[in-house]
Order: structure tokens, then sequence, then C-alpha cells
């Protein structure tokens, strides 16, 4: 049967070049499944976060070669555990013993995660990007290998244990896998060999671009708490989401610092609020510009925006010396338009299921080979430090953003606790004002 996608955003893997000589590292012993592949050896899965995403990862996790299972699920709703496992359960087809998740292993709330980890082999984590910190702490504190979407973090704070949990993964030889799919893209993959042996010459500059119509929105219940109302509606509270330009446009800006090899340096740009405006578009902008700089001089000029009925474009252009690369269009030309190189489009794959048939390969097979947390954490940042630049109108630093106290979480993960950020007596949340809001 055709498969669903439920995925919101693009996705990727690296092998990374601090592998020794290039080769594969032998895994710990967890289960049989490092080793082995067959009829009677199951690499069990475990799922926290059961929204459209963790439906769908699962979805392509269960549709490799391996004999993998899907033995626990977690969420804070119990309602939105039940429909992924529906929708889980519909999309499986010719394969129904795939999903073998018993009742007492639907566990819901806030520590849900604690108990359907243990459970598994491989840990997907697909909750808000606001959990990703202690989730993935726990995770390899408990020894798993893991798929965790992007981004990682939403603050600093954030990111700093990712980079430290990420350290004793490559110590355990745990393999993490992050979903920036791009770098699992056929087309991407070439583009970027290509720009490595020099097709393009030396970079000058880069655009990239995630600019799209309105997304969803939840109203609020009167039973609603705060806790719960700023949970349905996550993507507009940072504290969850982050803002769109961490979110969602990570993705573009991930491809920068690919093809770059590096990070920025700086950050300075402007937003705001022009057309999602209301109430119930809790504290974020709806555009963000910003230009980033990297250590020689090559600036990334950044755009995303959701606003409805206006001119779309997810994309990504790196010039160079010699020519230019156009992402969408797998296309390499020079500075006269003569085409240097075309991508087949016949050769693309899905890489939101490669990303998921590299890590279950290596997983079977017992090696450890994606380490891709760090890089994931340093790409998350450089979104961050866009945001930072956005909101207060000033040159952020990465460097020095990584070592700020900021931390947008909750003192308390509960549905009767207070979130940092609560509405005023009109129901309107605090929005960033750029010149007054600070940072650095």
């Amino acid at each position: 049967m055709q498969k669903k996608e439920f995925h919101s955003g693009r996705r990727d893997f690296v092998k990374q070049s601090s592998l020794l000589a290039g080769g594969l590292l032998t895994l710990p012993l967890i289960s049989q499944a490092n080793f082995f592949s067959g009829a009677s050896d199951v690499i069990k899965i475990a799922v926290i976060g059961c929204g459209g995403r963790g439906t769908g990862a699962a979805v392509q996790a269960l549709s490799t070669k391996q004999n993998v299972q899907l033995v626990a699920m977690a969420d804070a709703f119990a309602d939105r555990l039940n429909e992924s496992y529906e929708n889980i359960k519909g999309e499986l087809g010719d394969n129904p013993g795939r999903l073998n998740v018993k009742e007492e292993h639907k566990f819901v709330g806030f520590d849900a995660y604690l108990k359907a980890i243990p459970l598994a082999d491989v840990v997907i984590l697909a909750t808000p990007p606001g959990f990703r910190p202690i989730h993935f702490e726990e995770a390899v504190k408990q020894g798993k290998h893991i798929f965790m979407e992007k981004p990682v973090a939403t603050d600093p704070a954030g990111i700093r244990r990712v980079l430290a949990a990420a350290e004793i993964a490559k110590a355990k030889k745990l393999n993490v896998v992050v979903g920036l799919q791009r770098r699992y893209q056929n087309s991407y993959r070439e583009l970027f060999k290509r720009a490595q042996d020099g097709i393009i010459g030396d970079i000058t500059s880069m655009n990239v671009w995630w600019n799209q119509g309105a997304l969803w929105v939840r109203p609020r219940k009167p039973e609603y708490t705060e806790m719960e109302y700023q949970m349905r509606n996550w993507y507009y509270f940072n504290w969850l989401c982050g803002d769109h330009i961490v979110e969602q446009h990570i993705h573009n800006i991930d491809v920068g610092n690919w093809f770059m090899n590096e990070y920025p340096v700086t950050a300075v740009g402007m937003g705001g609020r022009q057309i999602r405006t209301g109430k119930e578009f809790g504290e974020i902008y709806d555009h963000h510009a910003v230009e980033y700089r990297f250590a020689n001089g090559v600036a990334m000029n950044s755009q995303c925006r959701h606003w409805k009925d206006s001119a779309s474009r997810v994309d990504e252009e790196i010039s160079g010396t010699k020519g230019r690369i156009i992402c969408d269009r797998a296309v390499i030309q020079d500075h006269k338009g003569k085409v240097l190189y075309q991508f087949d489009k016949k050769q693309e794959n899905q890489p939101y299921q490669s990303e998921h048939d590299e890590l279950f390969d290596a997983v079977a097979k017992g090696v450890f080979k994606y380490q891709d947390a760090e890089r994931a954490a340093k790409t998350t940042l450089t979104a961050i430090i866009g945001r930072l630049a956005t909101y207060s109108g000033q040159v952020i630093p990465f460097d020095q953003a990584l070592k700020l106290d900021l931390n947008l979480q909750p003192a308390t993960y509960a549905f009767d606790a207070k979130p940092q950020i609560l509405p005023d007596a009109d129901g309107n949340y605090p929005v960033a004002k750029p010149g007054t809001t600070r940072y650095v």
C-alpha cells in the first residue's frame, strides 16, 4: 500500500570523520539485534512523542528491512498516543506483527519517557523540541541508539545539555541520527560532493529560504490549564518550538553550514509579526531575515516567513567564484548560466526513509557509524542566534550565545505548573521588541 508522509521538515545523516581510519567501531552488546538481523532477532523501538512526526518516524523505522518492532509509546496526551497508534496500525499493511505495543506499554504524562525508554534498543525522540535535551540525556544514560528529530533544543541551556550528552553517547558508541534529512538525500549528496571537488570554486555567498503560507492553530478550551494550552499549541511558544526559524528553517540553515564545513561566527537581522498578530499565535514572529557571517567573511542570507497568499520558496543557493548551486533544482551552473552538472531526478531517494534504513542497518550489524548530535546541536544554535538577533536587533556572536544564561523551560513539568511566559488579562503574550529585548 502507498504510505502517507507524517513529516514536518526535511532530515539528514552524515558519517563523521572522527571514526578511526574511516572504519567502523564495534559496539558493546545491547541486544542480539546489534549483531544480527533475521526472523528471531528483534530490534525493539520506543517512540517518545506521538504527533505527526513521531508517527511518521515510527512507520519509517518499521519499514526497514530489519526485524524491527515497536514495543512502547509515550506522550503527554492520551488522545495523541491513541491516534498515533491507530495511524501506525493503518500504515503497516502487510506487516501488522511489527506493531507490538501492549496496553501497559502505552505511557502517558510528562514522565512517560522514563517508562518507555528501558523497553527499547532504539529510541525515537519526536516531541516538541523543548523536551529534546532531557529525553536525549535519558536515552544516552540508558545506553540506547537514538533517532531524534530536529531541532535538538530551543535555548542555549538546552544546547549545552545536548552537547554534553553527545560526548557520552560517543564514549558509549551509541548511534545517533538527527532528522536533518537533506544530508540523506541523493541529490544533495551529489551536489555537496561536486562542491567539495571545486566545481564552483571558493564559496562567496549563500542564500537560504523557507517561505510558506499559514500553519495550524488549536483553539483554547475551557478545561485547558495554561500549560496544556501551550503544549497543544506548541509551535507558538519558544520554550517548546524555538520559533519557526529554529523549528523549520533549520533545514536550510543546515545546508549552508554543511557546504561551508563550519558554523557562522555572528548573526544580525530583523523580523516581526506583520500578518500573524493575534493572541492565538503566542509569542513567535511570522518572518525573519538574518545575515549570518562566517569567519572568512562569507555571508549566508536567510529568510523564513509564514504569510498566507504570498510567494513561497523553500530552497538554497550556494554561489562561488566559478558558478552556483541551486539545490531545489539539483543543478550547478557557471556564471553565464551554462549547466555544469544536473542531477538525474530519477535517482532521487526518499530521505525520510533512508535515514532509518541506514541507522537500523548499523544497529543490526553492530557497528558504530553515526554521531550526529554535536553537529545538530551546533546547527540548532545557529538557528537560535538568528532568533536572538531578530528579537533583539543586536549582533549575536555564536560563541557568546552558547554561554548565555538563557533557559526557557518551566521550573516544573506538570499540567498545573506555570510556563515562564504567561498571557496578560486580555490573553495576549509578550512579544520581543528589537532595541528593547537584549541577550548579549
